[in-house]
């Protein structure tokens, strides 16, 4: 006979472990109704979410103004290299004598920093949606942002492969860098523009060919539609007895159970192992600029005196090198194609960790805003899962930082590692006979404490420990799947009914009461007590009692 008493959290033992029963006579349970009890709650209304077609027409009409950009850079560098040669360029002045001030130059500049940025985001959101469905259609979909470029698909001939992954993350550090070399001293250089024409049109293709390889259940990018879809086509099962388990519980206790409401909820950096990586990655990038900045005053040309801070260069104190030779005024074809590419090159090389490290960064954006939204189910208005997308996008103050901070941060590169066009001028055309890299040590550090700035921002942001009792998610698929057992447009989070030992907390369509902060939560299908050797599991209902009825006793 077993002793009737109240059960702790060490008290339960994990379905896994109990024994077989289903030959043992005079049970009126079953295991698997216990089982199928406990999910069906969260089963039901799941084929309400959002297939996301209004996103879709964005996402589209956003790759095709990429594609529209791309091909007017393809024309420009095309026009301008038949007219003035590989190695020619246009003044947009009019003429050599009316030069513009080195500010306007930067601006333009600046402003095709943004173009790209708007361009790649474009190309990007198609790019990540399709990656998702492919890892979903493996099996392998944990959380609903993922790092774009370092995750892959199965497959190296795939779209979404490893291969292409790898040329998208090529293509994205040559557009950035073009931006460098086609628009110098308010010109635009043929060739850099048509090799930025090629990279956006080929990064386009990319998306488009992932796009079509996969099907896409939903493309609205919020992980409660991504949860609500899965669940609903049967690529994801809610895991019984976990209503108060979060992400962390999820990744590191295999097991789980009943637990009792905590107040402090562990951070980002603790439940999602990529975030640690690009925090890591993040801080590497500032000791990178550092180092940058200490061998440019060490290795420096000049020995003028330190003059007064600027943002933009001033020729005070710098380090500079030459690319390509000095030429005759009658050559007109110094600047070769193997110049380029070394030019090309030597960016790539120094940019391309900004690069990749600005775009890591959209993980820790993304992942803090789907917690964000999760802990709307708690408040008065609740959590609303369908929302346009411009207004979601402009809602995600951290999204839109980063979205700024992305081109500032790539024309702040290009005032610390510039490349100074030398050559012959006849009307408004320009043939480069010689670049010449500048570093810029004042610059250097303009970018260096700018970096440091946004490292720990973002450090702080994912080391922040949500308060409250609900469970935190961070766009963890499995975990909200266990968290949400009633799928509605607008929810509430909190405690739903008592039960003697276990309590139930999860979902409603109307505002819930908070959790009993001394109360044990399991599920809506919980096993009464711990089983003795030989014996089945015994289920019993929650009891709709008093809000206390499942209070632990105070020892």
């Amino acid at each position: 006979m077993v002793t009737s008493s109240i059960p702790t959290e060490q008290d339960w033992q994990s379905p896994a472990s109990l024994p077989a029963y289903d030959s043992l006579p005079h049970r009126h349970y079953d295991f698997n109704s216990i089982m199928s009890n406990a999910k069906s709650t969260a089963e039901t209304g799941t084929d309400f979410y959002d297939r996301g077609l209004t996103t879709r027409k964005y996402a589209l009409a956003g790759v095709a103004c990429s594609s529209i950009v791309s091909c007017c850079c393809i024309t420009a560098g095309t026009v301008v290299m038949s007219t003035c040669g590989i190695s020619g360029g246009v003044w947009l002045a009019g003429n050599a004598t009316a030069v513009p001030s080195y500010l306007q130059s930067e601006m333009l500049v600046l402003t095709l920093n943004l173009i790209i940025t708007l361009c790649t985001e474009s190309i990007g959101f198609i790019h990540s949606i399709s990656l998702r469905s492919a890892l979903a259609s493996e099996s392998r979909l944990s959380f609903n942002t993922n790092l774009r470029l370092m995750t892959a698909a199965r497959g190296w001939r795939d779209p979404n492969g490893t291969l292409l992954n790898a040329l998208m993350a090529v293509l994205l550090i040559i557009s950035y860098g073009s931006a460098t070399l086609a628009a110098s001293l308010f010109s635009i250089i043929g060739f850099p523009f048509l090799i930025l024409g090629i990279a956006l049109f080929l990064q386009v293709a990319i998306a488009l060919a992932g796009m079509r390889s996969v099907k896409t259940l939903t493309w609205s990018y919020s992980p409660f539609d991504v949860t609500a879809a899965l669940v609903h086509h049967t690529q994801l099962t809610p895991s019984s007895f976990r209503c108060m388990r979060g992400v962390s519980e999820s990744d590191r206790d295999i097991i789980g159970g009943p637990a009792k409401p905590s107040e402090v909820q562990p951070s980002a950096w603790h439940a999602h192992s990529s975030i640690r990586k690009v925090v890591v990655f993040l801080w590497g990038l500032v000791l990178a600029c550092a180092g940058w900045a200490v061998l440019i005053v060490y290795k420096h040309n000049q020995d003028e005196p330190w003059k007064s801070w600027s943002l933009l260069p001033d020729s005070s104190y710098d380090l500079y090198y030459f690319l390509g030779v000095q030429a005759q005024f009658a050559d007109i074809k110094a600047i070769s194609v193997q110049t380029w590419i070394l030019a090309f090159v030597n960016i790539a090389a120094v940019q391309g960790p900004l690069t990749i490290g600005l775009h890591c960064s959209e993980l820790i954006a993304n992942v803090i805003q789907n917690e964000r939204q999760w802990r709307c189910a708690t408040t008065r208005n609740g959590l609303r899962t369908v929302t346009n997308p411009l207004k979601a996008f402009l809602a995600n103050p951290l999204g839109l930082f980063l979205f700024v901070l992305k081109h500032v941060l790539h024309w702040m590169f290009g005032l610390s590692f510039s490349f100074a066009p030398g050559g012959m001028t006849h009307g408004n055309k320009i043939v480069i006979v010689q670049y010449t890299a500048i570093m810029n040590v004042y610059q250097i550090m303009n970018l260096c404490i700018a970096l440091c700035i946004f490292a720990c921002v973002f450090t702080l942001l994912a080391l922040r420990r949500p308060c409250g009792p609900q469970p935190a998610t961070y766009g963890h698929l499995q975990t909200l799947a266990n968290l949400v057992d009633e799928w509605s447009p607008v929810m509430w989070w909190g405690h739903k009914e008592d039960g003697i030992p276990y309590c139930h907390a999860g979902t409603s369509s109307h505002l819930l009461p908070d959790v009993e902060m001394d109360c044990v939560y399991a599920g809506s299908g919980v096993v009464s007590h711990s089983p003795n050797q030989g014996e089945a599991p015994v289920l019993e209902k929650p009891h709709h009692r008093t809000r206390h009825s499942c209070r632990l006793p105070h020892r």
